[in-house]
């Protein structure tokens, strides 16, 4: 279903895998590599992929044609236009470095950034350089039972657990992703692929209302 969206770019925020669950390599990398894109596949580690085993992911990716944004940034050029992709590792596993992500970061140029875990929002637009902030880690809540979930979670994220809000100016998209974690089950909560459309800011003032 990725291929049918026909996409420019494909991203993906981390836990590729789920901590204590056996897999095997080549059953990860066979579909990465069928993906198709015009402009590149990007990916960031999360918290579950470091615990699972950070350097056969590491390996999954990079067979898969994934390029490692983990504290780096991969810029997409057309014509005269870039697009500043950059990623930080995960935060819960204390390797997000976002100093090394803005040392090679341009002054110019729109940026957007991976980061694993949403609460790293609070960091990313305090440096009013990202326009946009793509994060997963929450699984949407998994088991969404309305009131009991929210009052559970509350000491876990202080952010929406899906969807997309403004933090400091900057947007955030937080994805519910297709896995689960502990219990083997989603209620409430159905798993999400996300198709986002960028458009420059005076391309977007000329559309209609």
């Amino acid at each position: 279903c990725i291929n049918a969206q026909q996409p420019g770019l494909i991203t993906f925020t981390g836990d590729l895998v789920t901590h204590r669950t056996a897999f095997r390599e080549s059953d990860l990398t066979a579909p990465l590599q069928a993906m198709e894109e015009r402009d590149g596949k990007v990916a960031v580690m999360g918290n579950h992929d470091h615990r699972a085993g950070t350097e056969s992911l590491a390996r999954v990716l990079d067979e898969g044609g994934f390029i490692d944004l983990n504290n780096a940034v991969h810029t997409i050029r057309r014509g005269a236009d870039c697009l500043h992709v950059a990623g930080v590792d995960s935060l819960l596993r204390h390797r997000a470095r976002l100093d090394l992500v803005l040392r090679q970061l341009p002054d110019d140029g729109t940026a957007i950034l991976l980061a694993h875990e949403p609460t790293f929002a609070d960091v990313s637009a305090s440096t009013e350089r990202f326009a946009l902030q793509l994060s997963g880690h929450t699984h949407g809540g998994q088991i969404r039972i309305p009131l009991l979930t929210h009052a559970l979670i509350a000491g876990y994220t202080r952010r929406p657990l899906s969807g997309v809000m403004s933090v400091g100016g900057m947007l955030l998209h937080v994805n519910r992703g297709i896995g689960t974690v502990g219990v083997p089950l989603r209620f409430n909560c159905r798993p999400e692929l996300s198709v986002i459309t960028l458009r420059s800011y005076s391309a977007a003032k000329t559309l209609p209302d």
